[in-house]
């Protein structure tokens, strides 16, 4: 597996597996409209310093994760999906995203990452927080956090302890 930044040349594929795991797999009443970021991915993540990772299996992409950086210290994570037949201990693609991310935020800086998502992904919610995020009420988010209509759950993951 190889995991690398991946911009608009893999807008195609980053569609067809974030869409189909929304809409198919988890019927999240969300569309492509909802999303204008993943038609934009240069300007929405990278350009104020974040990152959209794919991880890669035989040149094919099973897995994404993104950073928006909202403020200069702080990041929200967003994207975080992996194929259903890549998930689980076996591959640990997940696992790997997300370390990967952590390892860019702190070499960027970055002290605060949050994260919002929906209560119907509970692995979701076991997988971040077996990683340390802590649920937190959305009142407690920061003022500049870019909030998604459908996110109703909402964790942190402070990187200075």
């Amino acid at each position: 597996m190889q995991i690398k930044p991946i911009q608009n040349e893999y807008e195609n594929e980053i569609v067809d597996l974030i869409l189909n795991i929304q809409q198919k797999e988890f019927n999240v009443p969300i569309t492509l409209e909802d999303q204008p970021d993943l038609l934009d991915i240069q300007n929405f993540y990278f350009k104020s310093g974040g990152t959209f990772l794919g991880a890669f299996i035989d040149e094919k992409l099973v897995g994404t994760i993104a950073l928006v950086k909202f403020n200069p210290e702080a990041a929200a994570i967003r994207k975080m999906f992996v194929k259903k037949e890549f998930r689980g201990k076996e591959f640990q693609i997940a696992q790997q995203l997300l370390e990967q991310l952590i390892e860019y935020s702190k070499e960027n800086k970055i002290k605060d990452l949050y994260l919002g998502t929906v209560t119907l992904l509970q692995a979701a919610l076991r997988f971040y927080e077996k990683n340390s995020f802590v649920k937190i009420p959305k009142d407690t988010l920061p003022v500049d956090f870019p909030l998604m209509k459908p996110d109703n759950v909402f964790c942190h993951l402070n990187l200075n302890p």
